[in-house]
């Protein structure tokens, strides 16, 4: 394995870079436009029980897959990605959108069919909102924290930078998210609630994959003879230079 920078890494191609890409952005699809706005509760025998969001037993695989793709490919390739599932998050809400508005046709089905869309997908424009910024603000923090203590730590103690960036990105996420999407919809306790525990999960459960991650990290840097550090990385997040 080889330690890379910029240079020698932009016009390099990898075998797993656009599989972990396309995974990355059909959970992220399938967690903000199918998961989101799905209230659930979650038992504790002996304490109490809780209400989330269905959405935060999938979303935490996103910021997985972000922590695999910063530690491997780099910050600036993280990047692209980031804007891959912006892009994509934007086109599913924009389609979302016109189909909920278009006139149903004059039948029995759609009588029925109609108010059911409208009940999964009506507030997708304050989701499709909250979602965007939200993951747009957390996953580039995640990646930069992630990019810098790499190379503050020289490449050392991957379960701590994991865990440090996804409490950071993972903040924002639910900060922005919950408030954007939800205030005014929800009860305001059970917005607080759900944002916190929803936090502590997404957190927890990065702490709970750091096998997976290593697993993950090694067999892609020993696959792809990449191992990349961000030395001289422009951290503009509006770049989608490699």
């Amino acid at each position: 394995m080889t330690v890379q920078t910029q240079t020698q890494t932009r016009d390099r191609h990898y075998r797993y870079y656009d599989l972990i890409m396309a995974a990355f952005i059909c959970i992220l699809l399938c967690t903000n436009l199918i998961g989101a706005a799905k209230q659930t509760t979650l038992s504790v025998p002996g304490f109490r029980t809780f209400t989330v969001g269905a959405g935060v037993l999938f979303f935490p695989i996103s910021y997985f897959f972000g922590d695999v793709l910063t530690e491997v490919y780099g910050y600036a390739r993280d990047r692209r990605v980031v804007w891959a599932g912006f892009t994509a998050l934007a086109f599913a809400s924009l389609m979302a959108w016109v189909i909920v508005s278009l006139p149903p046709a004059p039948n029995v089905f759609m009588a029925t069919f109609q108010g059911q869309l409208e009940g999964v997908f009506g507030n997708t424009w304050r989701i499709a909102a909250g979602s965007m910024l939200a993951y747009w603000c957390g996953s580039f923090s995640n990646s930069y924290v992630l990019a810098r203590l790499k190379v503050k730590m020289r490449g050392r103690w991957l379960w701590m930078r994991a865990i440090l960036s996804t409490a950071v990105g993972e903040g924002l996420d639910s900060l922005l998210f919950y408030g954007i999407a939800f205030y005014g919809i929800w009860e305001t306790q059970d917005l607080i609630e759900v944002a916190i525990l929803e936090y502590g999960i997404k957190v927890f459960w990065e702490a709970l994959a750091t096998p997976l991650t290593y697993a993950l990290v090694n067999f892609l840097k020993r696959a792809e003879q990449e191992d990349f550090y961000d030395d001289h990385t422009h951290f503009n997040p509006f770049s989608i230079e490699p």
